[in-house]
């Protein structure tokens, strides 16, 4: 949060909003693309113990390539949501006897890029 300069953004209850789809948005402003990139590089290394952000995270990596206003604005977000969720996570102990299980997704009906398609996984 602090390399990001979100230490002090307002928290959020989830990490992503229904209502805001994320496309192509070619005609909004771009923004630097190395600032997006190490971000989401943040992210993905974080979702490993934070399956709640898994699915936010993996939807704005796919536009890495030409990132715009809109697209920073959701990565802000799920930065905004680890704010208030900082102290949530996955605690894995070796006597749990706990066992994990993968899913994959392979529906992709509702991308909207066709070019590039990415896989989902759960683990569970």
């Amino acid at each position: 949060l602090n390399k990001y300069e979100m230490e002090s953004c307002d928290p959020v209850g989830t990490p992503m909003e229904i209502k805001d789809k994320l496309d192509l948005d070619q005609n909004r402003t771009p923004v630097d693309a190395t600032t997006y990139h190490s971000m989401i590089g943040a992210l993905m290394y974080l979702k490993s113990s934070r399956p709640d952000i898994v699915h936010a995270t993996c939807l704005c990596a796919r536009y890495q390539a030409k990132p715009t206003e809109k697209h920073l604005k959701e990565v802000k977000r799920i930065f905004c949501y680890l704010r208030g969720t900082v102290n949530t996570g996955l605690w894995y102990t070796k006597d749990s006897g706990f066992e994990l299980t993968g899913f994959s997704d392979a529906d992709m009906r509702d991308v909207k890029t066709p070019s590039r398609v990415l896989p989902v996984e759960l683990n569970y």
